[in-house]
């Protein structure tokens, strides 16, 4: 095991997950912390300065050091955005959208601070996975999160059917999201593969004002389709065990 280091603090610092308020979903123990930090790591520096200056950041924004690390960052540049950490420097890292390091690329950061030594401190705010889950109704003891489903469309189909497939012999609520401007071709792909009486959830634009969660069965949804698209959805899936496939 490798020591405890005399660095710094590495944060997960969580952001909205639209463009609303932050109030009421990024506590102030968060903000304060975000507050006396010099240095961010983010998936996109103007996003993070938009989130700076919504959570009233103190300094000017243009003197916040904001290093980029996204899904085409290479392991090589880790050792590069650790070096502040090891200096003895606190640092956030900052997600575009929820929590850092689920359903991002911040993961691989986090996982070479622990290789390093250095203190790792999530802090509190929305994860949309999370939100969903909760306010689904569906199994929240035993559920998997699947990220995104494959573009094309046989693989899309067939995975679907995997999903339907291994909560119906896991008794687990199967999470995924999509990106929000193929939402639609999802739902389809969901409602073409997966038996009438088994159970999604659609949660859409969670904690923005025109915030949707509903859960119904597939023969439900197949009669009153909802229009998706680019509105950021998360999808879970449930079919309780034992429940025999029908189309």
């Amino acid at each position: 095991m490798t020591a405890k280091t005399s660095g710094g603090t590495l944060y997960l610092l969580p952001t909205g997950l639209g463009e609303s308020a932050l109030a009421h979903v990024l506590p102030a123990g968060s903000r304060e912390i975000a507050h006396r930090l010099s240095h961010f790591i983010a998936e996109n520096p103007k996003s993070a300065r938009a989130f700076l200056k919504q959570i009233e950041y103190p300094r000017p924004i243009n003197t916040a050091s904001i290093s980029v690390l996204d899904k085409d960052t290479p392991a090589a540049a880790i050792p590069e955005l650790l070096a502040p950490l090891l200096a003895g420097t606190d640092v956030a890292l900052v997600s575009e959208a929820g929590c850092p390091a689920v359903a991002d690329p911040g993961a691989l950061l986090v996982r070479a601070a622990h290789e390093a030594g250095i203190r790792v401190v999530p802090l509190i705010g929305p994860s949309a996975i999370l939100l969903a889950l909760m306010a689904s109704g569906l199994n929240g003891q035993n559920f998997a999160f699947h990220g995104y489903l494959p573009i094309e469309k046989t693989r899309r189909a067939w995975h679907v059917r995997d999903l339907e497939q291994r909560s119906r012999r896991d008794d687990a609520t199967q999470i995924f999201i999509e990106t929000p401007y193929r939402n639609d071709a999802a739902l389809q792909a969901v409602l073409a593969e997966c038996s009438p009486q088994t159970l999604l959830c659609i949660a859409t634009d969670i904690t923005q004002p025109g915030e949707q969660i509903m859960t119904r069965s597939i023969a439900d949804w197949r009669r009153n389709t909802p229009a998706l698209d680019k509105r950021p959805s998360v999808f879970l899936l449930y079919c309780a065990k034992g429940t025999r496939r029908t189309i």
